[in-house]
Order: C-alpha cells, then sequence, then structure tokens
C-alpha cells in the first residue's frame, strides 16, 4: 500500500498504520523502562477490509525500526509479530529470555490493560 503512514501514538501505545486518513491497521503495545528499553507488542490488527496488503508486515518493520532508533528491544507478546520476527531475523533480533519473562509479568499484573 504506497500511500501508508506509520504513526507512533505512543500515549496510546499503538503503532498505527493510515491511508485515506483512516487507520487500517495497528499494534497496540506497551513499553518497559527496565531491564532495559523494551517496546512490548501485545496485539497486531488490520482492517478486514484491507488485509492482504502487507500492513501487518509493514507494522512489525517499523516497531523494530523504532525500537532501534531508540537503543531499545521488542520483547514480542503478539503471536504474528513473533512470527515475524522469526522469518525476518536480520530486522528483528531475538529478544532475551529475561525481557520476555518480564514482558509476560507486566501483562499479567494489568490484566485490563488489553
Amino acid at each position: 500500500m504506497s500511500d501508508m503512514e506509520i504513526r507512533d501514538d505512543r500515549a496510546a501505545g499503538r503503532l498505527e498504520a493510515v491511508a485515506g486518513g483512516e487507520v487500517v491497521g495497528r499494534i497496540e503495545y506497551f513499553v518497559l523502562a527496565s531491564p532495559e528499553r523494551t517496546l512490548v507488542p501485545v496485539h497486531t490488527i488490520v482492517e478486514p477490509a484491507h488485509e492482504g496488503q502487507g500492513i501487518a508486515g509493514s507494522l512489525a518493520r517499523e516497531l523494530y525500526a523504532l525500537a532501534s532508533r531508540e537503543d531499545g528491544a521488542v520483547a514480542p507478546l503478539c503471536p504474528y509479530v513473533a512470527r515475524w520476527a522469526e522469518r525476518h531475523p536480520d530486522e528483528a533480533p531475538a529478544a532475551a529470555p529475561e525481557l520476555l519473562g518480564t514482558a509476560k509479568a507486566w501483562l499479567a499484573a494489568h490484566p485490563g490493560r488489553f
């Protein structure tokens, strides 16, 4: 999708794909400050009318690029992002097991957040 823009709504915890003025997909995430700065994607959602256009992959790629620009890591709890990362190890460094454990513990401690 060539006219798509990806924007980070950090306050809302969403990385959004916008096309034609509407949000057509998003990754919902939270940020861990320790043991290191980490973006933790929880859900990837693409509107049904826009599926199959590479939007989810573009969002995952941008999430990893964003973490890299911020000297942080990504600990994917979202199954889609985890699978994408496995297929793109050159763009998506694997998260340390302790980061994944910390992310899972945070999510369990905040059950209503996602």
